[in-house]
């Protein structure tokens, strides 16, 4: 284990497993997600690590996520990409990695409280130069798969009207933004009139998933009354998302 922040425990090495399986899930023809199943040869190590800090998961202002969060250390997310960049980098077209982060991460919030925002699909907006693209992974830590994967759409209309939806569900009250354009307060699951599911994949313990950060995706929350804030037992995930230097022609 690596040394951590003050008050927390020393956070474990992300040591990947050689016999992992990998398999490509596409759309129409199209690689959309690589599924990576039994990824790390700890990841008990990890649970062990997020009980241990659970005091200091704690929500983001500002950020979309709708649960506690627990930012991991630069270490941790060089070790992340290192990998990536040596099994995935060519898949996903990327010459180089400028810029990666992770977290561990608890979808937590009960479908009343959430935000507009959090009721639909959304990409992961991160500052992109020319040429360049972002990737974003998910680890899932926990062993109740009913907690849920995560389901991928593309927009059911332009992307102008997408994203002015997507716009009004920033700044508007809540209950007049759902009201207006009859959406649920709820966890977005399945297709509506705003997006096509086309795409999910379940959640299995030690199961970590690579894909483009620009493709709508959301957790597939089908069992909220079975999230918690509790480590043990709720949602853990290690996220992790990547800025790279798309290769030339890709």
């Amino acid at each position: 284990m690596s040394p951590s922040a003050p008050g927390l425990p020393p956070w474990p090495a992300l040591r990947f497993d050689p016999r992992a399986e990998v398999r490509v899930l596409a759309v129409a023809g199209r690689p959309l997600c690589h599924v990576v199943d039994g990824a790390l040869a700890n990841p008990g190590e990890w649970r062990d690590f997020a009980i241990a800090a659970r005091a200091a998961f704690a929500p983001r202002p500002g950020n979309a996520f709708p649960g506690p969060e627990l930012a991991l250390p630069e270490a941790v997310a060089a070790e992340l990409g290192a990998w990536f960049h040596e099994r995935f980098r060519h898949a996903f077209g990327v010459r180089r990695l400028r810029h990666r982060q992770a977290r561990l991460s608890m979808v937590a919030r009960p479908p009343e409280a959430l935000q507009p925002w959090q009721c639909l699909p959304h990409i992961d907006r991160l500052d992109l130069g020319p040429g360049e693209c972002v990737i974003a992974s998910v680890l899932y830590l926990f062993h109740d798969e009913s907690l849920g994967g995560t389901a991928f759409y593309r927009p059911a209309r332009s992307p102008e009207a997408v994203f002015a939806l997507l716009g009004e569900a920033a700044r508007e009250d809540p209950e007049a933004f759902h009201a207006r354009h009859g959406l649920p307060r709820a966890y977005p699951l399945d297709s509506n009139a705003w997006f096509e599911k086309v795409a999910s994949v379940p959640a299995r313990f030690n199961r970590l998933l690579f894909y483009p950060g620009t493709v709508f995706h959301s957790g597939e929350i089908r069992h909220p009354e079975r999230l918690g804030e509790d480590p043990a037992s709720g949602r853990l995930t290690l996220n992790g998302f990547f800025v790279g230097q798309r290769r030339a022609g890709a």
